[in-house]
């Protein structure tokens, strides 16, 4: 498993030309699939005069979930191309839209897999890649007299914060480094041999 991957850091777009037809490449990080169909409305209504409006995306660490939409175009021959400079460029996030204006000559299918990869790949070289790391979350349940042990075990981690709660049971719940988890368990579950830790990893 990996613990970093690449995306985008901001929106970028770029365009391609061909026998009079326009295409039009939009990328955007995201991190959801309701972010990703919100941007597609979005130019669906913005570019509503346009021929075609096809995408792609993908999301994870792992690059396991992806999606290609050719909205119209001949099977294989938007979508794929698309999702293809996804690939090419090991991105992941990522939503690239591509709109079509139609310029009256017919492409072919060939033309037409070249015109929406060329597109997309100009969004691509757009944009600023920047590489991630991979978190995870442990939420931790303990006693309050145990709150120093944790919060040292945090602070060694590097964990962030994202809630705590301290009162006669304590809980607190981290995000550190996927990287570190096997670290985490091992300090924590030596630190349950004085006292009951109740521990989980999300």
């Amino acid at each position: 498993m990996s613990f970093t991957y690449k995306t985008i850091k901001a929106p970028s777009n770029g365009i391609y030309k061909e026998k009079g037809s326009k295409f039009i490449s939009f990328a955007f990080p995201i991190t959801t699939i309701e972010q990703a169909k919100e941007l597609i409305e979005k130019h669906k209504k913005e570019y509503f005069d346009a021929r075609h409006i096809c995408y792609a995306y993908m999301f994870g660490n792992e690059r396991e979930t992806f999606r290609a939409y050719d909205d119209g175009e001949p099977s294989g021959t938007a979508g794929k191309p698309i999702l293809g400079q996804l690939n090419s460029h090991q991105l992941t996030d990522t939503l690239l839209i591509v709109v079509r204006y139609f310029g009256g000559v017919l492409l072919g299918t060939g033309g037409l897999t070249t015109a929406y990869k060329e597109a997309a790949n100009d969004a691509i070289s757009n944009a600023e890649l920047i590489e991630k790391t991979v978190k995870a979350n442990i939420t931790i349940r303990f006693h309050y007299l145990m709150l120093n042990d944790i919060m040292n075990i945090s602070k060694q981690l590097n964990a962030k914060i994202l809630e705590q709660k301290f009162d006669t049971e304590c809980r607190i719940k981290i995000e550190i480094d996927k990287a570190n988890e096997e670290i985490a368990k091992a300090k924590l579950d030596k630190l349950s041999i004085f006292a009951p830790i109740h521990i989980h990893f999300h």
